[in-house]
């Protein structure tokens, strides 16, 4: 069983640690992770031998406090609100800060109003110099001291409860360093209020006149306030890390209204039932998922998708909750309600995600074992060294309640579940959703990506590519004619056939003694005439003869491309090639890929003429043709033989075992639950250009967790030996302890906010300047850059769709060439141009051009070198 828990009062790496070695002593207990930053913990055991409440107790006993964890759908579905425990936090954070700071003010101002007056002049009223002022006034001094400290006291208790009960515990935290540093600037002041009342007794002003110096009750409040400041400026920064989820959160309709009896219906979303008829009008939202079973309309689906264009949505099409109906008006049945919805299980992975481990953040865990126990060490043994070198016990005791308060394992503790939730958050926001912290570790360190072929790298569906006349027949005549004929058939190709004649606004005809022919093609008649189609050796069945078309029916075969032949009783009408189209942007994801240094193979069933001719088109590295199913895995697990951290890109069953086996797997979104389930990455636009987005999250992620641990170790390595006095002989260099409680604030809040700035983080386009990652060779380009006299000659390079001879050729050519300051040079095996530019032109008027021609522009990438 596996059961998320509230954990409160952690506030360090210690805590975490200290939680995790109690719940793990538990029998019957298999994982355990706790999160800092969400203040969570999650747990798989066993329930036959313990159970929710001895884990809570196990916690308890840690000296902390738990609660089971009850999801925001689970709270609504109960009409309880839903608990946030950031929110909560950072109000009482909020209040004890003023509260801290209220009385912290007038106890500097009384401690330090002479000193005040001598570096600022600021003026020290009559009253206030006549009854605190001078050894005789000693005992009102320090005790009015005493009395403004004690709300600071009171109101950060915590720090106390927690700091010495985890000390008791043997398992000492961030608050114990505090609690101990504090709590001997306070003990020595009650000390010292004891000495000056005595020393004013029996008349000796010069013992109470140095007590008075040596009053810490000003030091002891700056430390409480100053931490509270750091961490309320940390629980403010900690909310901005999920404002991503918060955001998925918020984006649920409350409301849907739903057709029952006849009647429109308004009703709170959590009453919905499947396979209830909901209506949606233009602006509103989608309350649910379901798919649509009357009208039509584009929808925005950037908030789930990323994607920034409204998708357009008709009959038999799934729409998804929390998308935005833009136009049309529609009604769809519900398919999927409460947490089962899209949106509902986008949020349990990413909170899954930012609750999960990294495997990097296993060093921070080593060391904050033992990083608190070793500080309370160092103080001790710096008061007794300070001590044994002749300084006063004053002057120790500064030293160590300094090194004490200084001390950052807030710093280390939040050094990578920070950059992990911020990370995680940013990927969902861009369609990307990480399964797991270990997945965002993992992803940086891919040198291979494994693609398949069908539906990842193309559409998954055959499309019309080319239509090929002969013996006078027109272009509409043939799609006319082959359209009426392919209706009836429920072949997939016919239906590819069928919806190019309706994108042409072709009305069909009716056909009649319509007879499928096994292997070979179809006959029908229409208007009385009789017609064939299928493939050559229909043809030649009926001596229909085919040589006209056999140059361009092999290139299309070299192409991939299924050639199917048209014809009356006698003569040939042409012919239309049918083929499962490269998606737009997998030419532009597999650059990207191969610009990063990475290795593109890819992986299909398919026969090798076609695999071969993908590969050829998109320049990917190497192709595996008609593997089996079952084989894909072992393909992956061979690849990983050599050494090579291999990321599998899927959206079949028979994809899953190879995404499971593969370090990082990556499902399409678009694919089946099969695959999604098996994979550690999902990609909700089904775009390949997420793969590279997904990598370069993952690297920017590990860079950041690596800067923050650098940042807090350097605080440490810094701050600690600063405090301790090491360059006190040399330098003259003494930390004041409320300087080092503020060092040690900061430290956590500038670890926060350092991981903030991957909210900032954008996917980069093709670096084409690092041309060293790839052969232009394969792309035909010998220079990059020509200088005639002082003028720059740039080139790019166009990909292009739907050239299959000369004639394709020289039109392309000619077209751009039309272009002012431009030279174009076709090459039609690896289906692209290069152009040479003598001023700059737009990369979409290039691409028009050469739609406008009758091809698909696909990419353009200027060469730099």
């Amino acid at each position: 069983m596996k059961q998320k828990f509230n954990v409160m009062g952690m506030t360090c790496s210690a805590c975490s640690a200290s939680v995790e070695r109690n719940v793990k002593k538990l029998e019957g207990v298999e994982l355990v992770n706790v999160n800092l930053l969400t203040n969570s913990m999650t747990v798989e055991y066993d329930s036959n031998i313990t159970d929710n409440n001895k884990i809570i107790k196990a916690v308890v006993d840690a000296g902390y406090n738990a609660s089971v964890f009850i999801s925001r759908g689970d709270a609504e579905a109960k009409n309880q609100k839903p608990v946030n425990l950031v929110e909560s936090e950072t109000k009482e954070m909020k209040k004890r800060l003023i509260v801290s700071f209220a009385f912290l003010i007038p106890l500097l101002y009384l401690a330090m109003h002479h000193m005040l007056n001598e570096w600022i002049g600021l003026p020290v009223p009559v009253v206030i110099d006549e009854i605190f002022h001078g050894p005789e006034n000693g005992i009102t001094f320090a005790f009015t001291q005493f009395l403004l400290l004690l709300p600071i006291v009171y109101v950060n208790r915590k720090y106390f409860q927690v700091g010495f009960k985890t000390l008791s515990k043997g398992s000492p935290n961030m608050d114990s360093l505090i609690a101990i540093g504090s709590t001997a600037a306070i003990v020595y002041g009650i000390f010292a209020i004891y000495k000056i009342g005595i020393s004013l007794g029996v008349g000796d002003l010069a013992t109470a006149d140095q007590y008075l110096m040596d009053i810490y009750f000003e030091s002891a409040g700056a430390i409480l306030s100053l931490i509270t400041l750091g961490k309320y400026f940390e629980t403010r920064s900690k909310g901005k890390t999920s404002e991503a989820i918060n955001k998925l959160i918020d984006l649920a309709p409350k409301t849907a209204t739903v057709v029952r009896g006849g009647q429109e219906l308004e009703i709170p979303v959590e009453e919905v039932v499947i396979d209830d008829l909901i209506l949606v009008r233009p602006g509103q939202s989608i309350p649910v998922d379901g798919v649509i079973v009357e009208g039509r309309s584009s929808v925005d689906q950037s908030a789930i998708t990323g994607e920034s264009i409204p998708v357009e949505k008709k009959v038999g099409d799934k729409v998804i909750v929390a998308t935005i109906n833009k136009t049309g008006f529609f009604k769809f049945k519900a398919q999927k309600i409460g947490q089962d919805t899209t949106l509902a299980q986008i949020i349990k992975l990413v909170e899954e995600a930012s609750s999960s481990k990294a495997p990097i953040s296993k060093l921070a865990d080593k060391i904050s074992g033992i990083f608190v126990p070793t500080v309370i060490a160092i103080a001790i043994v710096a008061i007794i060294t300070w001590l044994l070198l002749g300084q006063s016990f004053e002057f120790a005791l500064s030293i160590g309640i300094a090194v004490l308060v200084i001390a950052c394992p807030c710093a280390l503790g939040l050094a990578t579940p920070v950059a992990i939730m911020v990370g995680t958050g940013k990927g969902a926001s861009n369609g990307i959703l990480i399964k797991s912290a270990e997945a965002l570790e993992t992803a940086h360190t891919i040198n291979t990506v494994v693609l398949d072929k069908t539906g990842t790298i193309t559409e998954g569906k055959p499309k019309v590519t080319d239509i090929v006349t002969a013996n006078g027949a027109t272009e509409q005549q043939l799609l006319e004619i082959a359209a009426s004929m392919e209706k009836p058939s429920e072949h997939p190709l016919s239906t590819a056939i069928v919806e190019k004649a309706n994108e042409n606004n072709i009305i069909l005809k009716d056909v009649s003694e319509f007879s499928s022919i096994s292997g070979r093609g179809i006959a029908a008649m229409i208007d009385g005439q009789q017609y064939i189609a299928g493939n050559l050796g229909m043809m030649n069945d009926n001596q229909i003869n085919t040589d006209i078309l056999k140059d361009v029916s092999d290139t299309f075969a070299e192409d991939g491309k299924t050639s199917l032949y048209f014809a009356d009783d006698k003569n040939l009408l042409g012919l239309i090639a049918v083929a499962d189209v490269v998606k737009p942007t997998s030419q532009a994801a597999i650059d990207q890929l191969r610009f990063m240094g990475i290795d593109v193979v890819m992986l299909t069933g398919d026969n090798k003429r076609t695999a071969e001719a993908i590969r050829r088109q998109l320049h990917i590295d190497r192709v595996v043709a008609e593997v089996l199913p079952q084989d894909k895995e072992g393909e992956i697990r061979s690849i990983q033989s050599t050494g090579k951290k291999v990321a599998m890109v899927g959206d079949g069953i028979n994809d899953a075992p190879a995404l499971a086996r593969a370090d990082v797997g990556i499902a399409i979104g678009a694919g089946t639950d099969i695959a999604i389930e098996s994979a550690d990455i999902v990609l909700m636009k089904s775009d390949l250009q997420d793969v590279v987005t997904a990598i370069q999250l993952s690297k920017a992620t590990m860079r950041n967790i690596k800067q923050n641990l650098f940042w807090a170790f350097f605080y440490n390595m810094i701050g600690i030996p600063l405090a301790a006095g090491v360059f006190y002989g040399l330098l003259g260099w003494k930390l004041s302890p409320m300087i080092g409680a503020a060092a040690m604030g900061l430290s956590s809040v500038s670890v926060v906010t350092n991981a903030l700035r991957l909210k900032f983080f954008k996917p980069s386009h093709l670096e084409t300047n690092q041309t060293h990652d790839l052969d232009k060779s394969d792309l035909n380009i010998n220079n990059s850059k020509k200088i005639e006299g002082e003028q720059k000659i740039m080139k790019k390079v166009m990909v292009i769709n739907g050239m299959s001879c000369g004639h394709c050729k020289a039109r392309v050519e000619k077209e751009l060439n039309a272009l002012s300051g431009i030279e174009a040079i076709v090459d039609l095996e690896n289906k692209t141009a290069t152009l040479e530019m003598k001023e700059p032109i737009d990369d979409q008027t290039l691409m028009n051009v050469v739609n406008e021609a009758g091809y698909e522009a696909v990419s353009v990438t200027e060469i730099k070198e």
